[in-house]
Formats: C-alpha cells, structure tokens, sequence
C-alpha cells in the first residue's frame, strides 16, 4: 500500500553497508558514554532504526559519519532523560582485574569512568568523542552541530573537571586516558 512518506534509505545508503562500516564506531561511542554494554547495543540499534526510517534526510552522503553520531547522540539524551527520574547510567562491564600488576590500572580506569559519568553530558559527549573515538574538534563539531569554539570550551571545561575529580592524571591531547584496544 502507498503511503506518502519514503521511510528507506535514500538511494545512496544502503543499510547493512552502514552498519558494517559504522557499527564498531557507534559501539565504541555508545559504550563509552552509556557505561554499559547492553545499553549501547540498543543506542547502537536505536541508532541504525533512526538512520533507516530518516535516510531520506540526508543531504551530503560525504558526511554519513558525522549524521550517524549525531542520532547516536539524540539516543543517548534520550535514554538519560528517560532514567533522570533518580537512575543512574550503570557502569556494568568494568571487568575484573586478570593480574596483580594491572590491578591499578583497571581502579584508575574505573576512576575515570565514574569521573565522565559525573560530568553533565554537554562535555561528557564532546570528551568520549575526543579522547575515546579521536575524533578532531572539526568531527565533533560536525557531529554535534555546534560551532569549533563551542567544542574547544567544553572540552576545555571538561578536562578541568575531569582534572579536579581525578587529580593526578595528565589530560592533554596527546596522552589519551584510554587504551585502544
């Protein structure tokens, strides 16, 4: 039956080419930002749901990246927004220390886990996006729709916090916080 709408891809996105080529990425994100590996499996499918009913939308295909962290973005602060009523973003998966030796470092990386979860998300975001994904202030601009100075202060401001929670560390740009991996 014809409907008004057009809810697929549009002709030069084809859904499961994206999910391939982006899934890992918005996984990466996602997990970062949630705290937790279920919910970012459901950000990550809210996310493609979105990409699929709103392909039509996209104007530049050049820019499939930025517009796919951007609904992964708005899923995010939905889920938030939905738990705001006195949940908290749960921070399940940390995983357990496998040697002695690392056990300091998985502490100061849940330290620092706990320390983002802290932060409001107009700089928790713009940081993951940073830090965890490597992305340039131009991506995250791009990808948050917001002008480069507005990245560069928030990231700016939530180093500093970041600092004040966790003291010792180093959060300059070329000492990332995270392990790749």
């Amino acid at each position: 039956m014809g409907t008004s709408r057009d809810h697929t891809p549009g002709p030069s996105l084809d859904l499961a080419e994206l999910v391939e080529q982006y899934a890992g990425l918005l996984f990466g994100i996602a997990r970062r930002l949630s705290g937790c590996s279920t919910d970012a499996e459901d950000l990550v499918q809210q996310t493609f749901l979105a990409a699929h009913a709103h392909g039509n939308q996209l104007r530049d295909t050049t820019k499939v990246r930025a517009w796919l962290c951007t609904i992964l973005r708005n899923e995010f602060l939905k889920l938030v927004r939905s738990r705001r009523r006195g949940s908290t973003i749960s921070l399940d998966g940390l995983g357990e220390p496998s040697a002695p030796d690392h056990a300091k470092m998985e502490v100061d990386g849940e330290a620092i886990l706990l320390a983002l979860d802290s932060l409001p998300e107009e700089f928790r975001i713009p940081i993951v996006l940073y830090f965890f994904e490597e992305m340039s202030y131009r991506e995250i601009s791009e990808s948050l729709d917001l002008p480069i100075g507005t990245v560069m202060s928030r990231l700016s401001r939530a180093k500093s916090r970041l600092r004040e929670r966790l003291g010792r560390l180093d959060l300059e740009p070329d000492h990332s916080v995270a392990h790749t991996g």
